[in-house]
């Protein structure tokens, strides 16, 4: 055999073996549907958040709702199958709400720690998944000491916001027969107290100064739950000894957590 017939067997051996090589490689690898789904999961907030070379982590008192909007990002522009959201929190018990979604929907993950929680981080894993394909996202907050003493004071400024609403602003079926769970929300934060109150439709974010008058205000901001990821509509009572009527103001560009 002349050694240009060899070399040329031996070319074409070296070529079929590179190209079996490239094909082994795209093949999908057991663990890593992460790198061929056909969606993204999005979480609010994403936490701990990296701010001037320095992690800065949210906090939860044991009782707390730590409520994560979760969306998801279709990347095959169109695509209606829905994406299951799960979610894992070691120490802490998990509820989701609406957990089934597709692109413009939004699921609610709530995370409430327990006392053990307390001095710790609470690691949370949120996945989605659609028939054999998953996506992952892990956020974390820390366990803070502390209860809620914030809920009387909240619920009546609450009935104060809603009595007005109900009148004022029907289209938005708020009344006074609505019902609420709420929670407490940044706990470690003390001049301004903040509140989370959830109906069937909406997340009202409370928040109130702690001054004497005129600098009493308290102020609400109102998402609409499952297809809004930041509020839509914002009033603010000027001074409550004064008992001035809320009147709108500027909607906030994210949610409060």
């Amino acid at each position: 055999m002349s050694k240009e017939k060899l070399a040329g067997i031996i070319g074409g051996c070296i070529a079929g073996i590179i190209a079996i090589v490239a094909m082994v490689t795209l093949l999908p690898t057991s663990g890593e549907a992460h790198e061929n789904t056909a969606f993204h999961i999005n979480v609010i907030p994403e936490t701990p958040e990296l701010i001037n070379g320095e992690y800065n982590f949210k906090y939860s008192i044991p009782g707390q709702h730590f409520v994560f909007l979760v969306t998801i990002t279709d990347e095959e522009q169109g695509g209606q199958l829905p994406v299951r959201i799960s979610a894992k929190a070691p120490g802490a018990q998990v509820v989701i709400y609406q957990q089934d979604i597709v692109e413009g929907q939004v699921a609610e993950v709530v995370i409430i720690p327990t006392q053990k929680s307390v001095g710790k981080t609470i690691k949370v894993t949120i996945t989605g998944s659609q028939g054999s394909l998953t996506d992952k996202k892990v956020v974390s907050f820390k366990g803070a000491e502390g209860e809620d003493d914030r809920q009387e004071y909240a619920t009546e400024l609450l009935d104060k916001f809603v009595s007005w609403l109900a009148t004022n602003h029907p289209e938005l079926g708020i009344t006074v027969d609505t019902a609420w769970n709420g929670t407490m929300v940044s706990p470690v934060w003390l001049v301004v107290s903040h509140y989370l109150f959830f109906s069937e439709e909406w997340e009202l974010h409370m928040e109130w100064h702690i001054m004497v008058p005129p600098y009493d205000w308290a102020k609400i901001d109102l998402r609409h739950r499952f297809d809004e990821l930041a509020p839509s509509y914002a009033f603010e009572i000027s001074s409550v000894d004064a008992a001035s009527e809320p009147v709108p103001m500027e909607v906030p560009e994210t949610v409060w957590r």
